[in-house]
């Protein structure tokens, strides 16, 4: 209705979409790195050395610092955790933030001249690209978590407008001639979803959702 009103008030062309689903990316799998960030310029070069793992934890992000012996040096140390932490931004696959992974170093090296701040982390990136594909990345959608409340007549309708939507229905209670049923509906699945449920029940069903979860996304999807 708005869309129409700005093109015929204010003779606005709007193009329209979908609203863009935020997908997050995550891996399946531990994999190593080891990487080495050399470059040699006309004055000091850069160089750093940074060996060790990523892996998928419930968590958001973790870090873990396993360096013995001074192999790297503790004052970069947190140039490894701010370089892997920028890698979490944009992922690998789908250009989706990153979640759910722990990135570890155990060993390195360093040059007393050449080593720096900004080659620590340039070699945090390089061996987290590394290791990324290794470790088999996957998609995720958000889960919404849907309940809706219709007339009981109108129970069958319901439960299939769902179905239709990849929804998996996790309880249905009936009282006084009322019917309420849960689901699990992913959100890319909900858009427009007022209108065909409007349809499947004469206008006498209203549904709610809030975000559950985060959940692997089907290869379709992919």
């Amino acid at each position: 209705v708005y869309v129409e009103r700005m093109k015929r008030e204010y003779q606005c062309e709007v193009v329209t979409s979908p609203p863009r689903v935020a997908y997050r990316e995550a891996i399946s799998q531990r994999a190593d790195f080891n990487y080495t960030h050399k470059k040699q310029t006309g004055g000091s070069g850069q160089y750093g050395r940074v060996a060790g793992w990523i892996e998928p934890i419930e968590a958001a992000y973790e870090f873990a610092d396993e360096i013995v012996g001074g192999s790297i040096p503790r004052e970069y140390i947190s140039a490894c955790d701010k370089g892997f932490k920028k890698c979490l931004d944009k992922g690998e696959l789908i250009g989706a933030h990153i979640v759910g992974i722990r990135c570890g170093i155990d060993d390195g090296a360093f040059h007393a001249v050449d080593s720096s701040d900004i080659a620590f982390q340039l070699a945090a990136i390089g061996g987290f690209k590394e290791a990324y594909f290794k470790a088999k990345p996957l998609v995720l959608e958000p889960i919404m978590k849907v309940a809706i409340e219709g007339p009981a007549e109108f129970h069958g309708s319901m439960v299939g407008t769902l179905m239709q939507r990849r929804g998996i229905i996790i309880g249905t209670t009936e009282a006084d001639g009322f019917s309420q049923i849960d689901a699990e509906v992913p959100l890319a699945e909900v858009f427009g979803y007022s209108t065909t449920l409007r349809s499947a029940t004469q206008g006498k069903a209203e549904f709610t959702m809030e975000f559950l979860k985060y959940d692997r996304a089907p290869a379709n999807v992919l």
